[in-house]
């Protein structure tokens, strides 16, 4: 079927039932394409085409670049039913924090300076699954209590040499 042109699933079931019918046939059109190996290779795309896979870049220093998460959910045990999970991206090296589900950005933040910034500095990155907002709200958080002025510049002027 496909060698006529390929149209999708549905532009095949209405070909085929131009002459044929039976009881399942969108059901069996389904699974041919589903099968078809030249089907799925030139199967119409709803979504866009993403672009070029980047190279990741080239880690050089240990603890510069931090990938954090929660694992969450857990059991209670002695008042934590949550962990801190900070890895750097370079060693694996990978630090578990007991918290729970309910951290407050300032406790996060002290979690973080207490387990993490008085072993190996602040980093250069963070990575985290949890939406660019918790990035910024822990990095803020993490200037107020190290004492680190924050000042945002404009980009393309020049007083901030932007």
């Amino acid at each position: 079927m496909p060698a006529a042109g390929y149209g999708g699933q549905w532009k095949m079931t209405e070909l085929v039932t131009r002459n044929y019918w039976w009881p399942g046939v969108t059901r069996d059109v389904e699974r041919y394409v589903e099968g078809c190996n030249m089907c799925q290779r030139i199967k119409n795309r709803m979504e866009e085409v993403v672009g070029k896979l980047k190279l990741s870049e080239v880690l050089e220093k240990l603890w510069t670049h931090l990938i954090v998460d929660f694992i969450t959910k857990l059991l209670l045990v002695a008042g934590k039913n949550a962990i801190l999970v900070v890895c750097d991206r370079l060693s694996k090296m990978t630090y578990f924090v007991a918290t729970t589900e309910r951290t407050s950005v300032e406790e996060l933040a002290r979690l973080f300076r207490n387990n993490i910034w008085k072993l190996h500095r602040l980093p250069e990155s963070m990575m985290s699954d949890r939406g660019p907002q918790f990035a910024v709200e822990l990095t803020k958080e993490l200037n107020r209590m190290l004492g680190i002025e924050t000042k945002l510049l404009m980009a393309f002027h020049s007083q901030t040499d932007g």
